[in-house]
């Protein structure tokens, strides 16, 4: 628990010093040119050449998928006579970065669909990967890797990792370029703020007029639109000057716990009101002894009614130690307030607690989040 607060308390000197200092970053880092984004692509395939460890027969997705490929070459048979368990169907994902060009290799990762048991030594046959817009973006093909493995023999199993799902370096290559979302044919571009916020986004827009003499509005909290006299004649110069226009982004005060790992993450910039902390623990602590008592004696001549017999004895002790006392003043930081309850020997998941509190009392100015 020291070492937690001792990088908390670092982590917050560090950030009290930056606010203080009013630092300045560039756009890229808190926004992003709206269409500049990567998309997601996805196909559906077949992994063959697996010994024997695909799906079965029951799969009638994966045989028919078979029939279908086989009649491409001017095979035809029926799926009921197909039974291997040397193919599986899968499912292959990959993502498109922004300004991929026609030829660019794309790594992919190939998912069982079916009961298949394991991928390892599979091959994927030439799967086509679509867009949203349906559209087909490239073609995958190549041997998988899958970093696992799976053993069965006489009712046991050796597993290790997840070998249902595989990946294939530089499996997939690029056919079609990916879209750039420009509106008004060229003369808007739209800049995206991760974080939606609307003083920063009136900053952005204020430092684009002012650093790169375009027009520039905020349309909301999330979103600053650019307009251009004319369209911009070379626009990988355009959008790296936008770019690297410095902004100054407003810190919101936020302190974010995660109970379950005893994690507290504060910004230098959170506010405590005058607030005063009670706490105190009651202990109550019961300890049962148990004593046997039985006849004794040669003389003694044990009826069914007289026997060995256990005597619960219980010993109650009540611990009230005295209440620890803490108090904040007016505009003290999180810093300040878990550098007092250090000094009382208070847990983390106390700590939490007492953050809690002091949201519910009205002292702490600024958002809680809790995950």
């Amino acid at each position: 628990m020291k070492r937690l607060l001792a990088v908390l308390l670092l982590a917050l000197s560090v950030s009290s010093v930056g606010l203080a200092a009013g630092y300045s970053v560039r756009l890229k880092e808190i926004a992003r040119v709206e269409g500049v984004r990567d998309n997601a692509l996805v196909g559906y395939g077949l992994v063959i050449g697996l010994a024997g460890t695909g799906d079965s027969n029951k799969n009638r997705l994966t045989v028919q998928s078979v029939a279908n490929t086989l009649s491409h070459f001017g095979v035809n048979i029926n799926p009921d006579d197909l039974n291997s368990r040397n193919v599986a169907a899968v499912m292959v994902t990959a993502t498109l970065p922004a300004f991929a060009e026609s030829g660019q290799k794309l790594d992919i990762s190939v998912s069982s669909l079916g009961d298949a048991r394991s991928l390892s030594g599979g091959i994927l046959l030439l799967t086509p990967l679509n867009g949203p817009d349906g559209k087909l973006y490239a073609l995958a093909q190549g041997a998988l890797s899958v970093g696992g493995y799976e053993v069965r023999a006489f009712g046991s199993l050796d597993q290790k990792n997840h070998p249902t799902v595989g990946r294939v370096p530089d499996g997939a290559t690029v056919e079609r370029e990916a879209p750039l979302g420009l509106g008004e044919n060229g003369r808007t571009l739209d800049v995206v703020l991760y974080q939606p916020d609307f003083t920063t986004a009136e900053r952005i827009a204020e430092s684009l007029r002012r650093n790169a003499g375009v027009t520039a509005e905020a349309e909301h909290a999330g979103k600053v639109r650019i307009t251009f006299a004319a369209p911009p004649s070379d626009l990988v110069q355009t959008i790296s000057m936008i770019e690297n226009v410095p902004v100054t982004p407003d810190q919101i005060a936020r302190v974010v716990v995660n109970e379950r790992t005893g994690t507290v993450v504060s910004g230098g910039d959170v506010r405590l009101g005058a607030v005063t902390i009670s706490q105190g623990d009651l202990r109550i602590q019961v300890q049962t002894d148990y004593l046997v008592s039985q006849p004794e004696g040669v003389l003694v001549r044990p009826s069914p009614s007289i026997g060995t017999a256990v005597v619960p004895q219980a010993n109650i002790n009540v611990t009230d130690p005295e209440a620890r006392l803490v108090s904040i003043p007016n505009g003290a930081t999180v810093s300040d307030l878990i550098a007092a309850l250090r000094a009382i020997h208070l847990s983390t998941r106390d700590v939490i607690t007492i953050l809690q509190s002091i949201k519910d009392a009205g002292a702490l100015r600024g958002e809680l989040v809790i995950q």
